[in-house]
């Protein structure tokens, strides 16, 4: 058997076991040890062992758990419900003005939390319910929510590009300022889309009641106050990071204490919320580091066969195919992946195989990363089986069925497409801000 058939074979089989419901970790990391001893005996496990040590050593790891542990105390200590507030206040007299507050409430949870299923769970709990409660249109705003929770895996400080940093080899902090633009651009274009639709149409955004509206500009200043926190937990990470103060592991410990601190500032450090905030970290770190670890020596294994050399061979050589064509073809195959893989899971899988092909084609990896969490947070969205849809109807309301959630979510998902086409033209949106930075 060809050293391309054996490729093939691993990659089905790590499909089809994913597909029977097997867990994420499992299943590669089974296939991985298999191929493994199948084709080098028992010599061959040193190939997954030695890639799972570098992981291991791999320091800026330590951000993972530091900024879990950051989202988790703001979600859990209901800092967000006064973001929620600052913009009830605000926007409300703008037709569509809560649902555009959403969108801006979605940001300022990207840039404290990192990841999507915290300003999911967020804007389900809180902007949800005063959404419908104020006569918006469920199909709408449940959309809405959608969208502006996967702006958590785009914004820094994302917790996927750190994964992906670890498995391209490429440096975090450039990924994030490379987020940074595109996830503003997605947002303001999420926002242009919310103002237009409710200008055409203001039954389906209503604007607040004059009794709401006249609040004295006392309290809209001291209201204003809840926006400036993630502000500052944001720059209190970030400023000494890109200033080379501080390396990256020590960039997310300060923003770890400094949620810790404002929550305990604000009386809302109590022992419930500590103990929820440091289980749910564990949990999701040690998820995250068995899924990762099993990637790696799939990663290993796969490339030991030679397989993205052959790849590459097949598409280039053999199907005449130019490097923008392949490019846009492993952009379709994410967005496949996404109806039923997470995104952590769809990266480890095929990372191995794509990052040393989009290398191998002259593309940058950096800007790459970007193109893949866009695309990842559209496959989020996409029926039948998207992530993000599933999750929305465990969260929402009895009277917001599977339908309305599907029909809500087309509008938005164009918008990311088109939010992606215009990065793919333009790569500077994303690498200009690193560029810059780090004087490249």
């Amino acid at each position: 058997m060809s050293y391309e058939m054996i490729a093939l074979l691993m990659f089905a089989s790590m499909m089809l076991m994913l597909m029977t419901g097997q867990r994420v970790f499992g299943a590669i990391g089974a296939v991985a040890a298999v191929a493994a001893l199948a084709l080098w005996g028992t010599g061959g496990s040193v190939i997954p062992f030695s890639a799972a040590m570098k992981l291991m050593k791999w320091y800026p790891l330590l951000t993972l758990p530091m900024f879990i542990f950051m989202g988790y105390v703001l979600s859990e200590s209901k800092i967000a419900d006064d973001l929620y507030k600052m913009f009830h206040v605000w926007m409300g007299p703008v037709s569509g003005g809560l649902a555009i507050g959403t969108i801006g409430l979605m940001v300022l949870i990207s840039a404290m939390n990192g990841l999507s299923v915290a300003g999911m769970a967020i804007g389900a709990t809180i902007a949800l319910p005063e959404l419908l409660r104020r006569g918006y249109d469920k199909k709408m705003v449940t959309g809405v929510i959608q969208a502006g929770s996967s702006l958590g895996i785009l914004v820094p400080p994302s917790v996927v590009l750190v994964l992906y940093a670890m498995i391209a080899r490429q440096p975090v902090g450039q990924l994030w300022l490379a987020g940074v633009f595109p996830g503003l651009l997605m947002a303001a274009m999420f926002i242009v889309y919310i103002y237009i639709r409710c200008r055409i149409n203001p039954a389906l955004g209503p604007v607040l009641p004059p009794e709401e509206r006249n609040v004295p500009m006392g309290e809209k200043l001291r209201l204003l106050g809840a926006g400036v926190l993630p502000i500052v937990i944001f720059a209190s990470m970030m400023v000494p990071f890109i200033n080379g103060w501080t390396s990256l592991v020590e960039s997310s410990a300060i923003g770890a204490l400094t949620a810790f601190v404002a929550a305990v500032l604000k009386g809302r450090m109590t022992r419930a919320v500590f103990e929820t905030s440091v289980r749910q970290t564990l949990a999701i770190s040690c998820m995250f580091m068995w899924i990762i670890l099993a990637a790696m020596g799939f990663g290993a294994v796969f490339d030991g066969l030679g397989a993205v050399r052959a790849i590459d061979n097949l598409f280039t050589e053999q199907l005449g195919l130019d490097p923008w064509m392949i490019l846009i073809l492993m952009q379709v195959s994410f967005l496949l992946m996404g109806t039923f893989l997470d995104d952590t899971a769809m990266l480890v899988i095929v990372a191995p195989l794509y990052v040393p092909l989009v290398k191998a084609l002259g593309f940058d990896l950096v800007w790459y990363g970007v193109l893949y969490t866009i695309t990842t947070q559209i496959a989020y969205m996409t029926p039948p089986f998207g992530y993000n849809l599933f999750l929305m109807k465990a969260m929402a309301p009895k009277e917001i069925t599977l339908r309305d959630i599907y029909g809500s979510i087309l509008p938005f998902v164009l918008v990311m497409i088109c939010a992606l086409a215009i990065v793919m033209a333009f790569p500077q949106i994303a690498l200009w801000l690193p560029e810059t930075v780090y004087g490249k």
